[in-house]
């Protein structure tokens, strides 16, 4: 038992260790830095699936207006919406009819019209028969007409250089999916490719927003530089269209942005597509709209984490063949299976054990090194990262260093053992539950302002 605990404590240690300094500059890959400044511009569609989005639709509208960049459209696919989605739609667009073409290459619920703009006329509109996300992207995906798509979610905003920058790295012929990098909504500033905000934040989301930072500003960063990974952000992803087509589009299940990332790492592993990539664009800046308070956090954090357990079951057999051969298998099962999840099961049995059954001090020191391991090493999560997005351009404003100081004391101290809960739970939850529950919008027309 004690030689068990102690291999899994030192794996524990090794993943962070191993994050920390692999995002550092100095680790940099080839290309990752590169600007090619291509001449001509990829044809984009943008997709946005809208389930009962009337309380973002304008601000997702309004952000549509703002990109210099000329060769793209956008789709929204109305998923079948009961609430004012669709009304909002023709009142923001001034919608017409309109007899786009599918592809009829995926399948997706009937589609009941389409529609195009009369006041931007690269913006349309699929009016479809409710089928959930993975079906509305199909959909979306059916009527582009362009070489690359975008997947948003109906609260993320692009910043207006987002698509410059998804051009340039898709001038590599190689790179055949991405991820841009997502930010707070509710953090948004007037310069929202340099100043982040804590204003107009509550405690929960500034946590939130730490757990954002250090994902995509730490982890990602390590993992797009082994190409090890397993999610495109679904807030905003990018990919060829004709991947996505040969992959056979997205399944319908409780996590479609690992599903399709997954896919398509299945799909590069074959040997005749080696040299084919999946990386991340880190100046294709986005912002999402997070939950503000805890009902609907829980409710997304239990739904990421059976997206997890449902993508682990559904590809188990290319993640266990390719466990020593690629790293997104590597780091699927041991860091997030193996030092994630059964780790904290483990730690929570042997404080049971310890605490009822046969008091141990070995035992209860693994507890305490455990749990000890977490706080430090969120805490040095937590710092990473505030640098990190300093170096990429990004710095909080004036007066916001207490609040960042007390956000950070409250992560490491609280929210971090919370998430923990979520992720456990969650583990669970998918054996009784597969379905998943909409977070609620706030409602809130953000435009380039931040949100007070």
């Amino acid at each position: 038992m004690e030689l068990y605990l102690q291999i899994l404590f030192y794996l524990c240690l090794f993943f962070p260790v191993l994050h920390i300094f692999h995002c550092l500059p100095w680790f940099s890959v080839q290309g990752e830095n590169e600007k090619r400044n291509p001449i001509t511009e990829k044809g984009i569609s943008i997709l946005v699936p809208c389930y009962n989005e009337a309380g973002i639709i304008e601000t997702s509208v309004n952000s549509m207006q703002s990109f210099p960049y000329k060769n793209f459209e956008v789709i929204y696919v109305n998923d079948g919406s009961t609430d004012e989605t669709f009304p909002l739609l023709k009142e923001y667009l001034n919608l017409e009819p309109c007899w786009k073409k599918p592809l009829n290459n995926l399948p997706h619920e009937e589609v009941e019209s389409i529609y195009q703009s009369k006041l931007q006329p690269n913006i349309y509109v699929v009016n479809k028969v409710n089928g959930g996300k993975a079906d509305a992207l199909n959909a979306g995906i059916e009527y582009s007409t362009k070489e690359l798509i975008i997947t948003l979610d109906a609260d993320t905003v692009l910043t207006e250089t987002a698509l410059t920058a998804v051009n340039d790295k898709f001038d590599d012929e190689n790179v055949v999916a991405a991820g841009g990098m997502v930010h707070v909504l509710q953090t948004k500033t007037k310069k929202a490719l340099s100043k982040l905000s804590l204003s107009g934040a509550n405690f929960l989301v500034r946590a939130q927003m730490l757990d954002f930072l250090k994902a995509f500003y730490v982890t990602k960063i390590s993992l797009a530089r082994f190409q090890g990974l397993a999610i495109i952000s679904g807030a905003f992803g990018i990919f060829k269209k004709n991947l996505l087509i040969e992959v056979g589009g997205y399944r319908s299940s409780v996590g479609e942005d690992i599903d399709i990332t997954l896919k398509i790492q299945r799909y590069i592993s074959k040997k005749k597509n080696r040299k084919k990539k999946v990386i991340l664009i880190t100046d294709a800046i986005s912002y999402t709209e997070l939950p503000e308070n805890w009902k609907d956090l829980f409710k997304q954090r239990i739904r990421w984490q059976k997206a997890y357990v449902d993508c682990l079951f559904h590809f188990f057999p290319f993640l266990l063949k390719t466990l020593f051969t690629r790293s997104v298998s590597f780091f699927y099962i041991v860091e997030s299976l193996f030092v994630a999840i059964l780790a904290g099961y483990m730690t929570i049995g042997i404080f049971i054990y310890s605490a009822t059954v046969n008091f141990s001090l070995s035992l209860v020191s693994f507890v305490f090194l455990y749990l000890l391991y977490i706080v430090l090493f969120n805490l040095l999560y937590d710092i990473l990262a505030i640098m990190q997005i300093k170096r990429y351009g990004f710095t909080f404003e004036k007066k916001n260093g207490f609040r960042l100081f007390l956000t950070i004391i409250y992560d490491v101290s609280v929210h971090r053992f919370i998430t923990m809960y979520f992720v456990l739970y969650g583990s669970i939850a998918y054996f009784f539950n597969r379905d998943w529950k909409k977070v609620a919008r706030t409602g809130r027309n953000y435009g380039t302002d931040i949100a007070s």
